[in-house]
C-alpha cells in the first residue's frame, strides 16, 4: 500500500535525481518467418514486427503521461537473425537487416536488437553468412544493433569466432569512418549472453523465450548517489544496506511499468532488469556513485572493491522487489555514456587495464570504449578473448563493445550525442598477440562448469 511519503519520495527521485525507466523492450519471436526466399523472409519479418509492436510506443507514452514516470526508450528485440539466415538460399543476408530497420522506423522505436548469432561452440552456414554481413548491415541501417555470443561457461571459448570478430569490428569501424566509426557502437561480443536482456546493443529474443514478451530496464544512478550522500560517514555494511533499499524502490517502479505495459499490450511480462545504466547527463553517473563512497576519482585503488559492493547490493535489493528479475541486472560502466567515467579517463585516473579489472565484479564488460583507429584486428580479438575469459571463468555475462575510431589516436575524442555520448580515445597495449590468436580452435570450458 502506497502512502504519501512513498509518493513524494518517488516524485523527488524523478524530478531531482534522474530516476527513469531506461527502456521498455518488446521481445518478438521470428522463428515462424523462415523462408528460403530472402525477399519473402524479409517481408515476413517486417510484417510480424509491425503487427506485434504497433502499439508499443503509444502505450509506453500513455503510461509515461499517466504515471509521470519518464520512459526514455522504446525498443524491440528479435530472435537471432542467424537462425533465419540458415533457411534462406542467399549468402547475402543484409536484406534482413534492412527489414529490421524499416520495421523499427515504422513503429517508432529507437533501436532494434537481434541481428546476431550464438556461436559459442561452432558455426552454421547461417551464422557465417550473418557474421560476415554485420559491418555492411550496421553501415546501411540506422537503428539495427548486433550481438554475437562467442563463449559460455559450459562450452568454453570459440576462438575461431573471437578471431573473426576482431576483423568484423575493424570492418565495421572502416565502413562508418565518416561517423566516428559508429557501427562499432551498435555491435557487442558476449560470453554467457542472456536471453532476456532489454538493453542495447546486446538485446535479442532468446530461443527459450515465448512468442512475445515485455522486458523493462530501470535505471537510477543519481538516486543511489544522493542516498549515499545523505547517509554521511556510515560504515560499509550500512552503506550496502542503503543501496539495497534504494534499489528496491527503483525496481518496484520498474515492476509497476512492466506489468502495466504487459496488461495494456496483452503481452506476457518477462523481467525487470535493474541495471544502473548511466547517461552523459550530470547527476546520472555510476562513476559518481563510487566517488560518493569515498574515492577521489574512479580508477583509484579501491575502485573495484567499491564497484563490487555496489553491484551486489543492487542485485540484493532488486530481487526483493520483483518476482522476475533478469537481463543483466547490476552496474554498467560504459565509458562514453557516463560523465564521471569520461572525466576520469581525461584526467588519466582510469586506464583500460583498470576497466578490465572492474568488469570482473560488475555487469556487462568493456563497454563503449574508444581505442586508436590503427589498432590491429589481432589486438581487438585479444581484448575480446581476455574479457570473455573473465565471464567464462566467473560464470557471468561479460561483453566487449570497443570502437577503433578510424583516423584518431590517443587523446582524440569520438562524439555520438544522445545516450551514446562521447569518449576520449584510450591508450592500449599494442604488443602483438597474433600468434596466440592464430592458434584458433576452442579454449576448453573450466572444470567448475561440470556440475551435473
Amino acid at each position: 500500500m502506497l502512502n504519501s511519503f512513498d509518493i513524494l519520495e518517488t516524485i523527488k527521485m524523478i524530478e531531482e535525481e534522474h530516476l527513469d525507466i531506461r527502456t521498455v523492450t518488446m521481445g518478438i519471436s521470428l522463428r515462424d518467418c523462415c523462408d528460403s526466399d530472402i525477399d519473402r523472409c524479409a517481408e515476413k519479418i517486417y510484417d510480424k514486427i509491425c503487427r506485434s509492436a504497433k502499439d508499443l510506443v503509444s502505450t509506453a507514452e500513455t503510461i509515461e503521461c499517466e504515471y509521470g514516470i519518464p520512459i526514455i526508450n522504446k525498443r524491440v528485440s528479435v530472435t537471432p537473425i542467424s537462425m533465419l539466415a540458415d533457411c534462406v538460399e542467399s549468402a547475402d543476408v543484409t536484406k534482413l537487416a534492412k527489414a529490421l530497420d524499416k520495421a523499427a522506423a515504422t513503429i517508432g522505436v529507437n533501436f532494434i536488437g537481434g541481428y546476431g548469432a550464438l556461436v559459442h561452440k561452432g558455426f552454421t552456414r547461417g551464422d557465417t553468412n550473418l557474421i560476415d554481413s554485420i559491418p555492411e548491415a550496421l553501415a546501411i541501417t540506422n537503428n539495427v544493433c548486433s550481438s554475437v555470443n562467442v563463449a559460455t561457461t559450459r562450452a568454453g571459448i570459440n576462438m575461431d569466432a573471437v578471431a573473426r570478430m576482431g576483423k568484423i569490428v575493424k570492418e565495421a569501424a572502416h565502413l562508418t569512418a565518416d561517423r566516428d566509426s559508429i557501427g562499432c557502437a551498435k555491435l557487442v561480443v558476449f560470453s554467457n549472453a542472456t536471453e532476456d536482456n532489454p538493453f542495447m546493443a546486446g538485446a535479442f529474443h532468446g530461443v527459450g523465450e515465448g512468442e512475445c514478451v515485455i522486458n523493462v530496464g530501470v535505471s537510477g544512478p543519481g538516486v543511489v548517489q544522493k542516498a549515499i550522500r545523505r547517509a554521511g560517514d556510515c560504515d560499509l555494511a550500512d552503506l550496502a544496506e542503503i543501496v539495497k533499499r534504494t534499489a528496491f524502490k527503483i525496481t518496484r517502479m520498474g515492476q509497476l511499468v512492466a506489468r502495466e505495459a504487459s496488461r495494456r499490450l496483452n503481452v506476457p511480462f518477462g523481467i525487470v532488469d535493474l541495471s544502473l545504466a548511466p547517461t552523459p547527463a550530470i547527476g546520472d553517473s555510476v562513476a559518481h556513485i563510487l566517488e560518493e563512497m569515498g574515492l577521489e576519482q574512479v580508477g583509484a585503488h579501491g575502485t573495484t572493491a567499491a564497484l563490487a559492493l555496489l553491484n551486489d547490493a543492487v542485485k540484493k535489493g532488486g530481487v526483493m522487489a520483483s518476482a522476475h528479475v533478469g537481463g543483466l541486472s547490476g552496474a554498467f560502466i560504459p565509458v562514453s555514456e557516463d560523465a564521471g567515467m569520461i572525466d576520469a579517463v581525461r584526467a588519466g585516473s582510469l586506464s583500460f587495464d583498470k576497466l578490465e579489472a572492474m568488469t570482473a565484479v560488475c555487469s556487462v564488460g568493456l563497454d563503449m570504449i574508444a581505442i586508436p583507429g590503427d589498432t590491429t584486428a589481432d589486438v581487438i580479438s585479444a581484448i575480446i578473448a581476455d574479457e570473455i575469459s573473465i565471464g567464462v571463468v566467473n560464470n557471468k555475462t561479460t561483453a566487449v563493445r570497443v570502437i577503433p575510431a578510424v583516423g584518431k589516436g590517443v587523446g582524440d575524442e569520438v562524439n555520438y550525442g544522445g545516450l551514446l555520448g562521447s569518449a576520449p580515445v584510450m591508450n592500449i597495449n599494442t604488443k602483438s598477440p597474433a600468434k596466440f590468436i592464430a592458434r584458433a580452435g576452442r579454449i576448453p570450458a573450466p572444470i567448475h562448469s561440470q556440475k551435473n
